[in-house]
C-alpha cells in the first residue's frame, strides 16, 4: 500500500499531549505504523558522557502513531490524504483542497 505520509510533509498532530502541534516528519516506521516528527512528542533521555558528547539529560522526539497525525493543507489545515492518477503517475492529493502534494 502507498505511504500517505512520508518524509519531509508537514503534519499537524490531531490527539495527545501535543494536540495542535505542527512539525515536519524526519522518519516513518511504515511496519510499526509511527512516525518520528520534529519537536513532538518530546520526551528526555539521559545519555552517557563519551569522548565526543557532553552527555546528560537530553531531549529526544520519540515516535507517534501515524493515525493521529494529519497532513497540513495550503490552508494550514488538517487535511486527508488520497491518491489519484495524473499523467499516468499516482500522486497523492489534500482531500479538502484537491491540491497535489
Amino acid at each position: 500500500m502507498a505511504a500517505k505520509l512520508r518524509k519531509g510533509d508537514k503534519v499537524v498532530v490531531l490527539t495527545g499531549k501535543d494536540k495542535g502541534k505542527t512539525g515536519e516528519i524526519q522518519s516513518v516506521d511504515p511496519k510499526a505504523g509511527k512516525a518520528v516528527v520534529e519537536g513532538i512528542n518530546v520526551a528526555i533521555r539521559h545519555v552517557k558522557q563519551s569522548q565526543t558528547d557532553q552527555g546528560g539529560r537530553q531531549p529526544k522526539a520519540m515516535p507517534i502513531q501515524l493515525s493521529n497525525l494529519a497532513i497540513v493543507d495550503a490552508n494550514g489545515k488538517p487535511a486527508r490524504v488520497g491518491f489519484r492518477e495524473e499523467d499516468g503517475k499516482k500522486v497523492r492529493f489534500a482531500k479538502t483542497t484537491g491540491d497535489v502534494i
